[in-house]
């Protein structure tokens, strides 16, 4: 495969929040391609710049300098159909107006999909997470880990062709972190998705062939698909 294969590719990606002497460096010269079926850790201390590196090859946030593209998807992620392009949060993000159920169909309905299969569907995704009792409750009575792992089943149901985690176990306990991560595995592989993980846990890093690190905003290992 080459790089008009990649499901995402940055080319000198760069990203800096704020202005003059307060300005900080989230990330610099980062360029990297994500082939379909790739399976990445991005590993690296907190404040190196992961979490900001996903959210720039989601195309949720706009880089300073640099490119990024979708070559294998034909566009931005905005203009794909819904749930193409799959982020778990590290903070919460479930509509709190919205039951659990209700929260990972979501994604279906924007997609057009009618509103039976849609909740059938959800139900099948929060099974497989091992949630099936929390389905009619609201965000607000959900535990931490519980509405991670909601937010996880939201973002497979859709069968994503790109699915970036964010410390998608750092909430959870061993048991329930190793479920999220067969969940990512297993979604990733039924479709060939391409799958990115940011983690500090070395232990969640494991569980991953190719292991990519940053530090102080740029990646520093990984060079086989990445460049400083």
């Amino acid at each position: 495969m080459t790089g008009r294969d990649a499901v995402v590719a940055a080319e000198g990606l760069a990203r800096t929040f704020g202005r003059g002497a307060a300005a900080v460096v989230a990330v610099h010269d980062v360029s990297c391609s994500v082939l379909p079926g790739q399976r990445v850790a991005l590993v690296g201390p907190s404040g190196s710049g992961k979490s900001t590196l996903v959210h720039l090859l989601a195309g949720l946030d706009e880089p300073t300098a640099g490119h990024v593209s979708w070559p294998a998807l034909d566009g931005h992620p905005r203009d794909l159909r819904p749930g193409a392009v799959a982020v778990v949060f590290q903070g919460p993000s479930l509509l709190p107006a919205l039951d659990a159920a209700e929260n990972v169909a979501l994604p279906l309905l924007l997609a057009g999909h009618d509103e039976r299969s849609a909740s059938r569907s959800a139900d099948h995704a929060l099974e497989a997470l091992g949630l099936s009792e929390v389905a009619r409750l609201l965000p607000e009575e959900l535990s931490g880990g519980q509405a991670q792992r909601v937010a996880v089943a939201r973002a497979l149901v859709a069968e994503p062709r790109l699915l970036l985690a964010d410390e998608p176990t750092g909430q959870l306990d061993r048991r329930a972190g190793a479920v999220v991560l067969d969940a990512l595995v297993a979604a990733a592989a039924t479709t060939a998705a391409a799958l990115v993980v940011t983690t500090h846990d070395a232990a969640v890093a494991a569980h991953f062939d190719e292991r990519w690190a940053m530090e102080d905003g740029r990646l520093v290992t990984g060079e086989a698909a990445c460049s400083r």
